[in-house]
């Protein structure tokens, strides 16, 4: 498949969320290679973030998850630090930031609009946590009839077992799970 077909993701790398799950600056390195093998190879860099007006009247009481979010008065909010992609992997100014409204980075987005308009077919995909997002996208992915790959260093999860679970059983399932070191030695295939 041509690489202009192809995405990467990157999802949740903002700063609300790499706070919690980065304290060694060093897990964010297969991130940092990830991008920039895809800037390299000139695969659409996509950046994903969850971000809500102020007030967040896009958060239900009724929905567990989010309703916690809403008791912190701004920390989720589009204008709000906590919520702009991290320095580590900082957007070009001509790459997409796509904001979701729930797990998923195909809900309450334009995601999926963004990617037909460019014919996109293939997404890799990265991001905090691997039981949050990067879950909930392959399954919707898959069910749209993407093909898809899970870069398993550039994910990290706050339960290490449920990481390993995760890559090690059931992404494999619907997608493709290699290393950003894997994916770097395909795409020179792909390129030469």
């Amino acid at each position: 498949m041509p690489m202009s077909q192809t995405a990467l993701l990157v999802m949740d790398m903002q700063n609300g969320i790499v706070s919690r799950f980065a304290e060694d600056p060093s897990v964010l390195e297969p991130f940092k290679h990830a991008v920039a093998l895809a800037r390299k190879s000139e695969v659409m860099v996509i950046f994903v973030r969850v971000a809500f007006r102020p007030g967040y009247p896009e958060i239900s009481s009724r929905n567990l998850s989010f309703s916690r979010i809403a008791k912190n008065p701004n920390d989720m909010i589009q204008s709000e630090f906590s919520t702009q992609i991290h320095e580590s992997v900082a957007p070009q100014p001509e790459e997409a930031v796509v904001t979701k409204l729930r797990v998923s980075a195909f809900t309450g987005s334009d995601l999926e609009v963004l990617l037909r308009a460019q014919h996109i077919e293939r997404l890799v995909l990265c991001g905090i946590a691997t039981s949050g997002v990067v879950l909930s996208t392959l399954r919707e992915a898959a069910d749209k009839d993407y093909e898809l790959v899970v870069l398993a260093d550039a994910c990290l999860d706050a339960d290490e077992e449920v990481h390993r679970v995760l890559i090690e059983k059931v992404f494999p399932r619907q997608a493709e799970v290699m290393t950003v070191a894997e994916w770097a030695k395909m795409l020179d295939g792909r390129l030469n």
